[in-house]
């Protein structure tokens, strides 16, 4: 271990490095074979951020094709060693890909006349299956309280911090030993952001802020963390000009002296441009030139879509637009390989007199389709497949925050820990559960055609099988006797039967999902009697199978004590990999 700092290298690189040269000089191909592939699945991210993810493919597919085939005629023993390395190969691999796995986090802000203990927030976010937080300091409490969480933590570096730690390598130091070593690895850190938005709202410090950043890094090289905690600093999407066409975006220029460092540095230590993005605030600023269905995520026909003239790309959200004008904003400064995470998004859920669209719906509608679009993995146009992992801005409504009435409602919670309205999840990967009472309602949409909700109710009634007898006459859902009542019930009982799911409340496009009970009088709907229906599960075959004797159980060794061998073999190999 006393060899861990040399170059700055890890514990896992060092070992996985004396163990080739070992192998090497005694004339051990396999696994010097072996070392060599996990110094480089390990390392080239860092080493060769531009090829890290092709060579990686193409070198793993040689040696385990190689392997296959040789295993076929060599001796049983090495026939073993072999499986052996295709085993870790393939683990090695695995947690690779399972790091790349796009997520949905949330911020975590203070600004609340009662803030909950932490030990509260901390069960908030695990009720809700929140996995990624970001916090806006590195406030102890709640470090503390995040421990053996599993909750994968972001903190902050305060602006008004900066100019210090800038400025001295050991108040750096210092930052980390009392911030990030004193927590570490109980809370799962895995980012430090540098400030927030340095360059727009605290210029002055802008000729610190890259050394800042390197200060910290250091003292995480220093600490051996450098590895598992990326250092960056999140940029407002305002520093990029000519947004649209993304093709044509560029950095404010000013700014140039401080980002080619900074991008350098991103680049060097295989870290992420942070960036916090606001389709609300372009929507406000646009006059009308951006349709507020563009802002939200929803559905735009092909004519309706923004198409950049230079590259003929159609754009169907400002958010996609906004990442992909920053990727072409590095390319213009010669950076094609740095990612991106997306540290701020949201949308109001309540305004002023003159903020008419900062309304619940148009809240739960943009963050909904952000979570889906974000865990469907279908990537920007620019780089399709490639996900951006995104941060929710934010958990609470702050109420202390200065401003207009929505900069204090971006919340998902109140104080309490109670919903402000319920996000549509469903086929978009966990993130939060409905909310604590699990109280939705599926209902018919206000002014839509009656021809067809009428169209929509029969369905309902007829081919989806619903159980219509409550709206006969005499009975305790006949009232009020109109096609826009009588529909309601009929889309709330196939909704809640069908699990609830998004698609199960769409009807034509005649309903809407809402958290408001439907129920009147003696007409108790299905979500009113805490039923949820019949829920439909769809899962995957079963994969249980009877175990019988193979020639491919050879491959464990020969015996008890060959197993046992290879069993010790795996969780060494699988230590150095972690």
């Amino acid at each position: 271990m006393f060899l861990c700092p040399l170059f700055g290298f890890s514990s896992s690189f060092t070992l996985t490095l004396l163990y080739f040269i070992f192998t090497f000089i005694s004339n051990n191909f396999i696994s010097s074979c072996l070392s060599l592939s996990l110094i480089f699945l390990q390392h080239c991210p860092t080493f060769f951020p531009v090829v890290s993810i092709f060579l990686s493919s193409l070198f793993f597919s040689i040696v385990v094709s190689s392997l296959q085939l040789w295993v076929s005629f060599v001796s049983p023993e090495n026939s073993e060693m072999a499986w052996l390395l295709i085993l870790v190969l393939v683990f090695a691999v695995s947690q690779a890909t399972a790091d790349e796995e796009p997520y949905i986090g949330v911020n975590i802000g203070t600004d609340l006349s009662i803030m909950p203990h932490p030990t509260q927030v901390v069960a908030l976010l695990k009720a809700q299956q929140i996995r990624h937080i970001r916090l806006y300091d590195a406030d102890r409490g709640m470090l503390v309280a995040l421990a053996n969480s599993g909750i994968r933590v972001m903190v902050s570096i305060p602006n008004e911090q900066l100019l210090g730690i800038g400025q001295s390598n050991s108040t750096a130091a210092n930052w980390v030993s009392r911030n990030i070593v004193a927590h570490y690895p109980a809370t799962n850190i895995t980012a430090i952001c540098v400030g927030s938005e340095v360059l727009t709202t605290l210029p002055n410090a802008a000729r610190i802020l890259v050394n800042a950043m390197k200060f910290i890094h250091s003292a995480l090289v220093a600490s051996n963390l450098d590895n598992q905690i990326k250092v960056s600093t999140p940029l407002a999407s305002s520093i990029i000009l000519d947004s649209f066409p993304p093709s044509q975006a560029f950095f404010n220029r000013s700014w140039n002296p401080v980002l080619v460092p900074m991008l350098n540095f991103l680049q060097s230590t295989g870290s992420y441009l942070m960036l916090n993005i606001y389709p609300y605030y372009d929507y406000m600023q646009s006059n009308g030139v951006i349709p507020l269905d563009y802002a939200l995520f929803k559905p735009l026909s092909p004519t309706k879509e923004a198409v950049d003239a230079n590259t003929l790309v159609h754009y169907s959200n400002v958010f996609d637009a906004m990442v992909d004008a920053t990727y072409f904003a590095m390319a213009f400064l010669n950076f094609t390989n740095i990612p991106v995470i997306v540290t701020e998004t949201g949308w109001p859920s309540k305004g002023d007199s003159n903020e008419p669209d900062a309304t619940m719906e148009n809240a739960n509608t943009y963050n909904s389709n952000l979570i889906r679009h974000v865990m469907n993995k279908t990537g920007t146009p620019k780089r399709p497949g490639i996900a951006v992992s995104t941060y929710i801005y934010e958990l609470y409504n702050e109420d202390l925050k200065p401003g207009p009435i929505s900069e204090k409602n971006w919340g998902l919670f109140d104080a309490n820990g109670d919903p402000i309205y319920i996000l549509r999840l469903t086929d978009s990967g966990s993130l939060l559960a409905n909310d604590t009472t699990n109280q939705t309602y599926c209902t018919a949409k206000e002014g839509a055609d009656p021809k067809m909700l009428q169209a929509a109710l029969d369905w309902a009634c007829g081919p989806g099988k619903v159980d219509c007898s409550p709206l006969l006459q005499g009975k305790p859902c006949y009232e009020p006797d109109n096609v826009i009542a009588h529909a309601t019930y009929a889309f709330d009982t196939y909704y809640h039967r069908m699990g609830k799911t998004s698609d199960a409340c769409d009807f034509n496009g005649v309903a809407d999902i809402t958290t408001t009970d439907p129920s009147h009088g003696s007409c108790i709907f299905p979500g009113s009697l805490g039923r949820n229906g019949t829920m439909v599960n769809i899962t995957a075959p079963s994969m249980n199978s009877t175990t019988s004797d193979s020639p491919g159980r050879s491959i464990y060794g020969r015996g008890g004590f060959g197993s046992m061998l290879l069993v010790i073999k795996v969780m060494v190999w699988s230590l150095i990999l972690l």
